[in-house]
């Protein structure tokens, strides 16, 4: 469960709404009783109808959710519907629209990169990385992993990651040692070694990595990087840098067993269309 609390919530409708909707109010509407529905307009990976049912409900709305996150909507299906106070419906409204059409979005293109991956090599994982829009992150790994990748890393305190940038406050011979280094200080974890090059590639696998993460590497040459390695490896080989929808099935070809990517939280956001009306009664179905 990813957990996106109230006050995160709350925080959004106070800044789309930090004194109320002066439409509506001018209108004096804001008692009457209205109904909204959120419907997916095109084919969709569903995440954030859950956090935009708990902004209607902060908002003394009673919302159903009719597609929960991780669910797969085509074009007219119906997320959410919700009943209430005019006032408090249009204050929600956009809040909640684009929190699932952005959610979705994600979600989306995070499924579209490992179905596309997949088609190539099944056991393949796609992992997205700790680089999601700024504020965004909880949100961000519900969605990738709505869509069926995980989670590479969810910050710089849980996994053990040596970039070049390390190696290079331990000199160039020093890498055996810092891999040693890692080893003992963190048992549990295993070491990643990213790499820019074959033969810095070949200099980690051969200082004992378990990770080796190849930047930038282009498909044919990890293919040949795997080739060159053989079967009697017994690492992970994963790549990273410009990993998308596009060649995602030529990586996995390649003989890479992890993708790493960032392309999911920087996608395209899903189309959700509103409707909101005159309810003639609160409480009526």
């Amino acid at each position: 469960m990813f957990l996106i609390d109230d006050q995160s919530l709350a925080t959004l409708l106070k800044e789309d709404a930090p004194y109320g909707d002066l439409t509506t109010r001018s209108l004096g509407v804001g008692a009457e009783v209205a109904e909204i529905t959120l419907r997916a307009r095109g084919a969709m990976t569903v995440c954030g109808t859950e956090e935009a049912a708990r902004i209607f409900a902060l908002l003394g709305v009673p919302a159903t959710i009719t597609h929960p996150t991780g669910t797969q909507a085509a074009a007219g299906d119906l997320l959410l519907a919700a009943r209430g106070r005019a006032d408090a419906v249009f204050v929600g409204w956009k809040v909640a629209q684009t929190l699932v059409e952005w959610a979705s979005g994600v979600a989306t293109s995070a499924g579209g990169i490992v179905a596309a991956a997949r088609t190539v090599r099944p056991d393949i994982v796609v992992a997205c990385t700790r680089k999601p829009v700024p504020f965004t992150r909880a949100l961000s790994l519900k969605a990738i992993v709505a869509g069926g990748a995980t989670i590479h890393r969810t910050g710089l305190s849980d996994t053990v990651l040596l970039f070049p940038q390390h190696r290079a406050f331990g000199g160039p011979e020093s890498l055996g040692q810092q891999i040693a280094h890692l080893r003992a200080a963190c048992p549990e974890r295993r070491v990643v070694v990213e790499v820019e090059t074959r033969t810095a590639a070949l200099a980690a696998v051969a200082a004992g990595c378990d990770v080796l993460q190849l930047e930038k590497f282009a498909p044919a040459a990890v293919e040949a990087l795997a080739v060159e390695l053989g079967p009697h490896w017994t690492g992970c080989l994963a790549v990273a840098g410009g990993v998308n929808q596009t060649n995602a099935a030529a990586y996995a070809a390649a003989g890479a067993q992890v993708l790493v990517t960032s392309s999911p939280y920087y996608a395209k956001p899903a189309d959700v269309a509103v409707t909101i009306s005159p309810s003639a009664e609160f409480g009526q179905s």
